[in-house]
């Protein structure tokens, strides 16, 4: 009996043992509780109003007008009278091609001519000899139609010798190869005593006028539509220059193409942009920048938006709690969001802290200014 008493001793002393320790812990993780602050946030009021963004297109820069210079004869390259680089005035001599066989056309064809004239002024004489002597019934009419036939025959072969002619002159001005627009001289891939044709893929080179440029970029069918019905200035473009910096001339917007290609989805426009210091040159890149204006829009600033997966939140204040709240942007600027969705006018949007916040996590909340007093 007094072995069972001591068991039943032992078996009570580790019962208040484990309940001591129990309500130890208990009350440890309740002043632990007590101890740790609610983390401090700041809130932003958010108001409904109407937000100006800009987006940017890649874009490709061509001159107003972009010649490719070909031979129009057969040759070997005599001279080259430019560099690659220079601005070149309409007319100026680019090339010159062999032309001593296109010189010798023009000889012989000019011989020709000569000898036309010579054959019709004698046909001329010819009429007017025979005609009188029909008049005066000493040779028959026959023969005076022939002589007027021959007239028009060499008539003809006169107009015939001056196309050939002018044929051979034209062969012989195309061996001196002129700038038919003013601009700058692109590469030039051949040298002198090289052979050219005209079925040469590439050409002697290409002349660009650069005083005004094209830079053309595609938008998608969805920001062709809402370039058409945005009511912002957009024909006060900028562009972005390919080491960042903004170009100090604002350009105009035109459509490039009549169609929306089915392969991509996207329709050509393009920026005309003034060069008068010839910065922009053909063949280079840039970005433009469209403006547009949102209605019935919400600014919230970046760093109050969380980021999870491509899905976007915000942390609204309710009572002493946040909730975690989805949202949908319609656009942004360097530094805030512009919200379409989500929220709504004089919600309070949590700044600061989003990293450490959960969904009806219990804060401490600093309400500052809202949207609308900050702007």
């Amino acid at each position: 009996m007094k072995f069972i008493q001591s068991y039943r001793n032992s078996n009570l002393v580790i019962l208040l043992l484990v309940a001591a320790t129990l309500f130890s812990c208990g009350q440890k993780e309740a002043d632990l509780s007590q101890q740790i602050p609610k983390p401090e946030v700041d809130f932003l009021t958010v108001e409904s109003g109407t937000g100006a963004i800009n987006k940017k297109y890649p874009g490709m820069i061509e001159g107003s007008v972009n010649v490719a210079i070909k031979a129009q004869v057969s040759g070997y390259l005599e001279a080259i009278f430019v560099k690659e680089g220079d601005y070149v005035q309409k007319g100026q001599a680019l090339f010159k091609i062999k032309g001593d066989v296109y010189e010798e056309q023009v000889n012989n064809s000019s011989a020709a001519y000569k000898n036309a004239e010579a054959n019709l002024a004698n046909a001329k004489l010819e009429v007017e000899k025979i005609r009188p002597l029909v008049e005066g019934k000493v040779y028959a009419p026959i023969q005076l139609k022939t002589a007027e036939a021959n007239y028009e025959a060499a008539k003809a072969q006169l107009a015939q010798a001056k196309a050939t002619l002018g044929s051979s002159r034209i062969n012989a001005d195309f061996s001196l190869i002129k700038a038919p627009v003013s601009g700058y001289i692109s590469r030039i891939p051949n040298r002198i005593g090289n052979l050219v044709t005209p079925g040469d893929t590439e050409p002697l080179t290409t002349l660009s006028d650069i005083n005004t440029v094209f830079v053309y970029f595609s938008l998608s069918e969805a920001d062709y539509l809402a370039f058409l019905k945005d009511t912002a200035d957009n024909k006060g473009v900028q562009l972005i220059l390919a080491d960042g910096s903004t170009y100090e001339h604002k350009g105009t917007v035109e459509i490039a193409s009549g169609n929306i290609d089915r392969t991509t989805g996207s329709i050509a426009l393009k920026a005309i942009f003034p060069n008068p210091k010839k910065y922009l040159r053909s063949g280079g890149s840039a970005r433009v920048i469209l403006n547009s204006n949102l209605s019935a829009v919400t600014s919230v600033p970046m760093a109050s938006v969380k980021d999870i997966q491509d899905k976007f939140f915000v942390f609204i204040l309710k009572g002493n709690k946040v909730a975690m709240t989805p949202i949908e942007i319609a656009g942004s600027t360097d530094s805030n969001y512009f919200v379409s969705k989500g929220i709504k006018s004089g919600d309070k949007v949590a700044l600061n802290n989003i990293d450490a916040l959960s969904d009806g996590l219990e804060i401490t909340p600093k309400v500052s200014a809202s949207t609308q007093e900050k702007k």
